[in-house]
């Protein structure tokens, strides 16, 4: 299958290199007929009839080149972007136009081959890994120019067909396996013990059976969170790399995930203090599940009476451009200091007994920090043991 779309994306790459050396050409000979037959009695609306013919067939191309969904850039001698069309505007933003390549891809190996094929004048195909805003993968195709677009011989086209779908897919596969195997084992263990207790010397003690059906029921309820969590959380990286881009209302999120809660949240002295709207790009789903394990970790682990509170506004700086903060707060067990970097990482959790005993998989939080970094947000956690926490997530505004 890979082997595939790189043949088709070698065959793009070539007929529009190939087309638009062959409107260079053109131009140049149509300059080189106007030199040669323009005499005194020759106007200039000649000559402007002739350009005007070669503008509009490098408009069409431009057309065709837009309409490709891999990323085309061309990069001076210098490495400064000199053409870029829209797949790589979606990607990267409008506003790049005569910035250094590396402002966007800054990938050494890249900015290396970029000298080579300017020096050799040869094709070089590499692979390009990308970790921030978050993963991605491409095979990146460096040509010579010039071409229709930049005339100057000491140029090069990149062409980057995006493949991160694929590799993830890939290695969603192995760590899916390797998970599930790791964290699925304990209550696979504990529910065959039980089952092979009672269909053993048990199977006539009913107060043997009261005792232990119960807890296999409460190891298959672990099972079955685990696995759904596991795949949402393998869905939300497959797609991490795809900013959602419909407008959402903060407020509407947070008062349907109180309505989600409301039932949990009685025993709480529960506080949600948003009043105006707050929009933002997003999806209003994910988003949902964002505060959803928030307000569900606060319920977990803190006592009942204690306050939770909900409040939202104006960003602080922790994303570009203007933003905004949603913060939630409880009094609860809090976290130990030192272990607050590992709250997002898969699986971790400050107390493993607390966790297994309200039924955490350890998964809620890198959920939350997937979907943040796919709205390109940031998340914030301040929390001390005993002292409750607060989680902060910044968005920019819509």
């Amino acid at each position: 299958m890979e082997l595939l779309l790189y043949s088709i994306a070698g065959i793009i790459v070539i007929v529009v290199i190939a087309v638009s050396r062959k409107s260079i050409v053109a131009g140049m000979e149509a300059r080189s007929d106007i030199n040669r037959e323009n005499k005194p009695g020759d106007t200039e609306e000649g000559i402007e009839d002739i350009t005007n013919e070669n503008i509009e067939k490098t408009n069409e191309q431009v057309k065709i080149i837009n309409q490709i969904d891999d990323l085309i850039l061309i990069v001076d001698k210098f490495k400064n972007i000199k053409f870029f069309n829209n797949s790589a505007k979606k990607k990267f933003g409008e506003n790049n136009l005569n910035k250094h390549v590396a402002t966007l891809l800054r990938v050494p190996d890249l900015l290396q081959n970029i000298d080579l094929v300017l020096l050799k004048k040869e094709t070089i195909t590499m692979d390009l890994e990308l970790s921030s805003p978050s993963f991605q993968f491409f095979k990146v195709y460096l040509f010579s120019g010039p071409t229709s677009y930049v005339d100057d011989p000491d140029s090069v086209v990149l062409f980057l067909k995006d493949l991160t779908d694929i590799i993830k897919a890939q290695r969603f596969k192995s760590d899916f396996v390797a998970n599930v195997s790791h964290e699925l084992k304990t209550p696979l263990v504990s529910i065959k013990g039980f089952l092979e207790t009672i269909s053993g010397h048990a199977k006539d003690d009913l107060e043997a059976q009261k005792k232990f059906i119960p807890i296999m029921l409460e190891q298959a309820d672990r099972m079955e969170s685990l696995i759904k969590d596991l795949l949402s959380l393998s869905k939300i990286e497959l797609e991490e790399h795809i900013q959602p881009q419909d407008k959402v209302n903060l407020k509407e999120i947070l008062n349907n995930v109180e309505d989600i809660h409301q039932k949990n949240l009685k025993p709480f002295e529960f506080k949600n203090n948003i009043k105006d709207d707050f929009f933002i790009k997003g999806d209003h789903e994910k988003l949902i599940e964002v505060f959803s394990n928030i307000i569900d970790n606060s319920i977990k682990y803190s006592d009942k009476n204690k306050k939770i509170e909900i409040n939202c506004g104006q960003g602080n700086g922790k994303v570009i451009g203007d933003s905004y903060t949603v913060s939630i707060k409880d009094n609860g067990i809090g976290i130990p200091t030192e272990q607050i970097p590992r709250i997002t990482e898969r699986f971790f959790r400050v107390d493993a007994a607390k966790s297994k005993k309200v039924g955490g998989t350890g998964l809620g939080m890198a959920i939350v920090k997937h979907i943040v970094n796919q709205h390109r947000g940031e998340l914030e956690i301040k929390s001390e043991a005993q002292s409750g926490t607060e989680i902060k997530v910044h968005f920019s505004k819509f």
